[in-house]
């Protein structure tokens, strides 16, 4: 039975309203920004902080700073958890927490490579939410972007996070072979949870029959 589903994105192509209203629907738990929190809290480091690192690789700055810390102070140092909070270890701790939330099932997970991790578990319906740019600009504008804030972060985020799973996991984003269904947007948001549930439970059924000698 089908009982987790990972949504990855392109940013500002409304996944994140998609996944709650999902998550309302089905009575399951969202974890979106309460991975980054459970991470922060395991950590014991500021939120913000990890918002600020997580789906990105580390500057050249933050990279030279950490070489230079080792060897110093680093291996004494014990206050807030800062020696953890680079791109490396948190796509490790990624890994781990994800794991558990999926082990407790019925709950939907935003991002973090959250398909990459559970590919292999038979409960899980893996989907990737896209749309144009035109479609993504609305959106993040009706948010209370600019067009010029909005248009810098379609410029970027998503190659900060293509980039971050390619140095980290060594693949490409988005990877199609993960995802059982790729659907865009700009359909609008009810068409695109109703095929998601209509795919998740014909895969439901399938995955029910028994199988024929």
């Amino acid at each position: 039975m089908i009982d987790v589903l990972t949504i990855e994105r392109e940013f500002g192509s409304g996944a994140g309203t998609i996944a709650q209203k999902l998550a309302d629907r089905l009575g399951w738990s969202l974890w979106d920004r309460q991975i980054t929190c459970e991470i922060a809290r395991r950590l014991k480091c500021d939120v913000k902080a990890v918002e600020q690192r997580e789906e990105k690789l580390d500057s050249t700055f933050y990279r030279l700073a950490k070489i230079f810390m080792r060897g110093s102070f680093e291996e004494s140092y014990t206050g807030g958890g800062l020696e953890l909070l680079d791109a490396e270890s948190l796509s490790h701790n990624f890994e781990h927490v994800i794991k558990d939330i999926a082990s407790k099932g019925n709950c939907v997970i935003v991002g973090r490579a959250a398909p990459w991790f559970l590919r292999d578990r038979p409960d899980t319906f893996h989907v990737f939410i896209f749309a144009p740019y035109e479609e993504k600009l609305r959106r993040l504008m009706a948010l209370g972007h600019t067009r010029e804030a909005a248009e810098h972060m379609l410029e970027t985020v998503d190659q900060e996070r293509a980039a971050f799973i390619k140095r980290y996991y060594n693949k490409s984003w988005p990877q199609r072979d993960l995802y059982h269904l790729m659907i865009n947007s700009k359909v609008g948001d009810r068409v695109v949870m109703d095929m998601i549930l209509s795919e998740m439970n014909m895969l439901d059924r399938a995955l029910s029959k028994p199988h024929s000698a």
